[in-house]
């Protein structure tokens, strides 16, 4: 069984006149993406997130600025530091995620396989 939560490694292209970094279903993303979207603007002391999915997987990357995140699986938390665009936290279904300790200029990209149903998020951490 894979990892229901692991950091993902895009490779860096550039030179001396910047640096890029591509993402490309079936490449260096675990599943096809159907949906994208951004958190930006988040005060440092407030807490993204607070639920899990149960059908939809994610990919969270912070291409500027840095977070914090908080997982659980049902059996484990851990704790992630998002601070680097070349660096994605992927997390399966049914993962417990809280987004927080924002620093001012953070956009956090979020990719997932599935568009948007309300009907699928948990606010239960107990329901996991």
């Amino acid at each position: 069984m894979a990892d229901k939560i692991k950091l993902l490694d895009f490779p860096e292209k550039g030179d001396e006149n910047g640096l890029l970094v591509a993402i490309q279903n079936g490449d260096n993303i675990p599943f096809n993406i159907k949906r994208l979207f951004y958190i930006y603007g988040t005060k440092q002391n407030i807490i993204r997130g607070n639920h899990a999915n149960k059908i939809s997987q994610f990919v969270l990357i912070s291409i500027s600025g840095s977070c914090k995140v908080k997982t659980f699986d049902g059996l484990n938390e851990q704790f992630f530091s998002l601070n680097k665009p070349s660096i994605g936290l992927y997390l399966d279904k049914m993962v417990w995620k809280e987004m927080y300790d924002f620093s001012k200029d953070c956009v956090l990209l979020v990719l997932t396989d599935t568009e948007y149903d309300p009907s699928e998020y948990i606010y239960d951490k107990n329901n996991l």
